[in-house]
């Protein structure tokens, strides 16, 4: 499997980001007021948050479970999803806001994003948590949420309300992913940005090596690296500003030779990341918001992304081996610049670029409706994605050969 790898020799890798901006729940949840039992939710990244109005909401996330075995207590990460709606975040009626169509819908993240759990009446007449029902939550547990809460909660995790200690909760649509539009050409979905890209450049490092024989000719490490917290700006533990990527590549090399710190700078000026992030398709209502020669199209294939400021690390030599490959398979590629007049956003690509030294493009699929609580993009270009990822990781070993350049 190993015949032409030597440590030293680059990695290939795609990195994408697998969070979404979302409202999480806050450490302590509990909210009542006007006969309402609400949940507490902080904002998370930069989020169309009037999108998340009059859904239907659910929990997931993960749960830390006390559990008691033989009298010894141990502590269970598990992940949970509420699979029913339980919640609601509901607009104020058009009476009562006047000034709405004139002026717009101007939402207080602080009071107005408070989605409805249930009301308080209909809860005391329930009795999800009477004496002589289910078991009570911890009286910590149950100062921070409500019990009707943790009572759900505790059900999807199969434990009990009093062994739940504590979680990592979000808000999420129950709506389920589409193939749709008259002519069933889009996906309708949540979190496309960038679980698309999460999921295109991990089938395609499965697909291009797990065919036998697949490997024989290759002298790279072929990678991909799935940051979270892109949205918040990647300064953490497991973002891309953290030493994830440089400690992995360091590993790798060391663990194939025992002066691998030696040649890890070697490895790096061999290796070359794509920077997959979703990218800002044409709106035909905001037309003035591309400028005319940069307006990526659904259906047009992945977009490179470039930025004079380097709010994206594409350079020439980058941008050409990413679309020297999209002409060998004849698949579509498109250009993007942001209008000079306008702010540019970012991505994981110069974070790693400048704390790896790595050579970077930055590329993603267009979508509309982006921070949505409910995107789109083209089914088309999520084929595109996958065969331009496949061939990378499958012909960019001889294609950098051919490249001579003098960095």
């Amino acid at each position: 499997m190993f015949h032409r790898y030597v440590a030293g020799n680059g990695f290939h890798i795609i990195g994408a980001h697998t969070d979404s901006p979302c409202l999480k729940l806050k450490p302590v949840s509990k909210v009542t007021k006007g006969g309402y039992l609400e949940v507490g939710v902080q904002t998370y990244g930069g989020g169309l948050w009037y999108t998340w109005f009059d859904r239907d909401l659910t929990v997931a996330g993960r749960v830390i479970i006390r559990e008691k075995k033989d009298g010894v207590v141990s502590y269970a990460h598990k992940l949970v999803r509420v699979q029913e709606p339980i919640m609601r975040i509901p607009t104020l009626a058009i009476h009562l806001d006047r000034t709405i169509s004139s002026e717009g819908l101007k939402v207080n993240n602080q009071s107005h994003l408070v989605p409805v759990l249930a009301t308080c009446i209909k809860n005391e007449m329930q009795k999800f948590v009477a004496d002589n029902g289910p078991k009570q939550a911890s009286e910590n547990a149950n100062t921070k949420h409500h019990p009707l809460l943790l009572q759900l909660i505790a059900k999807e995790a199969n434990c009990e309300p009093g062994e739940i200690c504590d979680f990592e909760l979000q808000l999420c649509d129950t709506q389920p992913s589409v193939v749709a539009g008259a002519t069933k050409e889009f996906i309708f979905s949540g979190r496309l940005d960038n679980l698309c890209m999460s999921f295109c450049s991990l089938k395609a490092l499965i697909d291009s090596s797990s065919v036998e024989h697949s490997l024989d000719h290759e002298s790279g490490v072929r990678m991909v690296a799935l940051f979270d917290h892109e949205e918040v700006g990647s300064d953490s533990a497991q973002g891309a500003g953290s030493p994830a990527m440089l400690d992995a590549l360091s590993r790798i090399t060391g663990s194939f030779n025992s002066s691998g710190s030696k040649l890890l700078e070697k490895a790096i000026q061999r290796s070359f990341l794509v920077s997959a992030d979703m990218a800002h398709a044409l709106h035909p209502n905001y037309m003035d918001k591309h400028e005319e020669n940069h307006q990526p199209k659904l259906h047009g294939g992945l977009v490179i992304k470039h930025n004079a400021n380097q709010r994206y690390a594409t350079n020439a030599v980058t941008a050409f081996i990413f679309r020297e490959i999209a002409e060998r398979h004849q698949l579509p590629i498109q250009d993007f610049v942001v209008r000079n007049d306008m702010a540019c956003g970012s991505t994981i690509g110069p974070i790693l670029a400048s704390g790896v030294g790595i050579r970077t493009v930055d590329i993603g699929a267009p979508q509309l409706s982006m921070h949505s609580i409910r995107e789109m993009c083209a089914a088309d270009d999520i084929s595109y994605s996958y065969e331009h990822f496949k061939a990378y990781f499958e012909e960019f070993t001889e294609l950098d050969g051919k490249v001579k350049v003098d960095y």
